[in-house]
């Protein structure tokens, strides 16, 4: 958004949606795909009130939110996740867990949709969501991120998410239930 845009917006806090770690609501190091600086910026003395910093998928996650326990899954170039967990979020990182010598990334992220092929990737898509839905026990997954939209079929017990409700996710950063951890 161009600075002359940004200043003519009244706003009395601040949402950010970071695409990496987030530790005591900061960076907790610099994103592979953006420009350096993240980490010792003061975000709060550039925008002139207080800042509310989680990952992009947490972010996504809150804001896809029913209630009860949740599992966001952002199939894109990599795979995020994120749960929430009665209003609470939790970030996660289910894609870097090691099956056999590849990651989950490895296989539902894009470099495993360019493997795998389309059928293929959708298939293990849906193996792997099955496999967290028993393992964590959740009444909802929501897939979002670039490559949701490329399943034809949905998982059972899932549904497909939006990057608006990112949106969301940010304006209930600020409402007393939204706690992390």
């Amino acid at each position: 958004m161009p600075e002359k845009t940004l200043n003519a917006l009244k706003y009395d806090v601040v949402s950010i949606g970071y695409p990496g770690l987030i530790r005591d609501g900061r960076p907790a190091a610099e994103p592979h795909n953006l420009a350096k600086g993240w980490v010792r910026f003061d975000f709060q003395a550039a925008f002139g009130c207080p800042v509310k910093m989680i990952n992009d998928a947490a972010m996504q996650a809150l804001g896809s939110y029913r209630g009860g326990t949740m599992l966001f899954l952002g199939l894109g170039t990599g795979l995020e996740s994120a749960m929430v967990v009665e209003g609470t979020f939790v970030p996660m990182e289910l894609g870097h867990l090691a099956i056999t010598k590849r990651t989950f990334e490895d296989d539902l992220g894009a470099r495993g949709l360019k493997r795998l092929g389309r059928k293929k990737w959708r298939k293990r898509v849906e193996e792997v969501t099955e496999r967290f839905v028993s393992a964590l026990h959740l009444a909802d997954v929501v897939l979002g991120g670039g490559n949701a939209k490329k399943l034809t079929r949905v998982p059972a017990g899932c549904r497909v998410g939006d990057n608006a409700w990112a949106f969301l996710g940010g304006f209930r950063l600020w409402e007393k239930k939204a706690e992390h951890s």
